[in-house]
């Protein structure tokens, strides 16, 4: 049996870099659901830091990790200075100055065989990936560690990628889904499947799915269980758990009507979704200059938040994020869990 068909409660913690934290991904496994850890923007030894943090307090390996198997990227210094050029003012009118550069400030997992050497040695149960799949012997290497593999898809021609690339699932992220999108190919045309409609394009390719995107209670996630999906994957609905690295300002806008999600480069370099604000609304403009490569554009992203403050920070979120609730991690999970039974139950 597998460890998304073993689950006491059908959900997965989405395994958000820089928000989930070693107390967030135990807490929702110790509850009965499977916690997550992104491990996209640490080194590797933060990571394995992260993972035994996780393991301690879990007493088990019953968590997943996600990651970025993106193109590394390409320096272009002319365009990076024109990104920091029209930024400038932004960092002025906060009394800073721009940085003089920008660099790569993220390895893709493609090319950090310490990272691949760090998730081997933790073994989690369940290893995911976003923006493409790994070198052919980066995958023989974590499945001899036992794990589940996933691969993100957001199109029915990245599902068959993960099924020929021989993973055990794929996670169905749906255009509603907050943070960054999972394309492949950022460069191409993006089908913004909902995520009931891709769950229903990739049912063919005869894998387990994991539904994600908009899933903000029980009845959602449901929902998405009697459409075929083996389980669900939340992400917002865990942002505002105490146990997340969420900031206040963060925390404020989650569980309100009216505010709004974009999908935006601006921030990152690569499509991703998440409140609007200053610098969405800076990359939205017709007068934006092309952006740098991922994740280099992130670079100035971090800069100017750290500068100017939260109007320009990364608070990704998914188009349900008024339905956020502040529970505790392991009572958000019995909630779920109750809400998911109730509903089947009465459909």
């Amino acid at each position: 049996m597998s460890i998304l068909t073993d689950l006491e409660i059908p959900v997965l913690q989405a395994p958000m870099a820089g928000v989930a934290t070693p107390a967030l991904a135990a807490e929702v496994s110790r509850a009965g659901a499977l916690g997550g850890l992104g491990l996209a923007t640490s080194g590797a030894a933060q990571a394995a830091a992260m993972m035994a943090e996780v393991q301690d307090r879990l007493g088990s390996n019953r968590y997943h990790v996600n990651l970025f198997c993106h193109r590394p990227a390409t320096a272009d210094p002319a365009r990076e200075a024109a990104w920091l050029d029209y930024l400038a003012p932004e960092f002025r009118r906060a009394g800073a100055e721009p940085p003089a550069s920008l660099r790569e400030i993220f390895a893709s997992f493609l090319v950090s065989d310490d990272m691949l050497a760090a998730v081997v040695e933790a073994r989690p149960a369940m290893v995911s990936f976003h923006f493409g799949l790994p070198r052919g012997d980066q995958l023989a290497a974590l499945r001899k560690t036992g794990a589940l593999l996933a691969g993100s898809a957001t199109s029915l021609a990245e599902g068959q990628a993960i099924r020929d690339a021989g993973l055990d699932a794929i996670i169905a992220q749906g255009y509603e889904a907050g943070g960054h999108r999972g394309i492949f190919r950022p460069e191409g045309d993006d089908a913004q499947l909902p995520t009931m409609e891709l769950l229903r394009v990739l049912a063919p390719l005869g894998l387990p799915l994991v539904a994600a995107g908009g899933i903000m209670d029980g009845q959602d996630a449901a929902r998405f269980l009697d459409a075929g999906a083996v389980a669900v994957q939340m992400g917002t609905a865990f942002v505002a758990c105490p146990e997340s690295a969420a900031n206040a300002a963060y925390r404020a806008r989650l569980g309100q009507p009216g505010q709004e999600t974009v999908m935006t480069r601006a921030i990152s370099g690569r499509p991703a979704r998440g409140f609007r604000n200053r610098l969405t609304d800076l990359g939205a403009a017709p007068q934006a200059p092309p952006l740098p490569d991922y994740p280099i554009t992130y670079d100035a992203g971090k800069a100017l938040a750290a500068a100017a403050g939260t109007d320009y920070a990364a608070q990704w979120a998914g188009t349900g994020a008024a339905g956020a609730r502040n529970f505790p991690a392991a009572e958000l999970v019995e909630i779920l869990g109750r809400e998911i039974a109730e509903t089947r139950k009465t459909a």
